[in-house]
């Protein structure tokens, strides 16, 4: 193996590495409350307290269906979360898993196929300020980090749309790029209020 061989095989190796040390992080931080103080979970319609602004969280994703790799696995069970951390207080979304058979509209539908589809939802009333908050899926192995700016008062909606992995070249070898659910999530795609952030 010559010299730059192996610089560039150290260069991705490190940042391989190092991205999973960064995500396994935010996931650590996702599941620790440090605070009890920063937002509240309220119902749909109740009037907004002063100093506080609404935030909608929402999230649909796909899963393969559950023990397709293995019989600890959580994908497609209840036990597949979504973790959140907004100004250092916690919270775990569970999301009811249904079966979901969806013909492919279009030859590049990443939701085509047999699987489990979850819906994730939930309305909170959090303090008005810019929020450092982690979402994280633990089983996925996948965590993102934004802030989220809130204005009192305000209505806000915070989409976080899955990005799955992309099917070996095998698969389809005429075309890189066609991502599947069952290839997993492997990033969060964040939209705060219709805008990718």
């Amino acid at each position: 193996m010559n010299r730059i061989t192996r610089i560039v095989l150290t260069v991705f190796t490190s940042a391989l590495l190092g991205g999973c040390a960064r995500s396994a992080e935010l996931i650590r931080t996702a599941g620790i409350g440090e605070r009890q103080d920063v937002f509240v979970t309220q119902a749909e319609g109740q009037p907004l307290p002063p100093g506080y602004a609404e935030l909608r969280i929402v999230s649909l994703l796909k899963t393969h269906k559950p023990g397709l790799y293995s019989s600890a696995d959580a994908h497609g069970t209840p036990g597949y979360k979504l973790l959140l951390n907004i100004g250092g207080q916690a919270l775990e979304l569970s999301g009811d898993p249904r079966p979901e058979r969806k013909e492919p509209v279009g030859p590049r539908d990443p939701e085509a196929g047999d699987g489990m589809r979850y819906q994730f939802s939930r309305t909170l009333h959090v303090k008005a300020g810019t929020h450092r908050t982690v979402m994280a899926i633990p089983d996925d192995v996948i965590a993102v980090e934004k802030e989220i700016p809130l204005a009192e008062g305000s209505r806000n909606t915070l989409v976080l749309e899955p990005v799955y992995g992309k099917m070996p070249v095998r698969s389809r070898p005429w075309n890189y790029n066609v991502t599947d659910f069952n290839e997993g999530i492997r990033s969060l795609r964040v939209v705060f209020n219709g805008k990718e952030k």
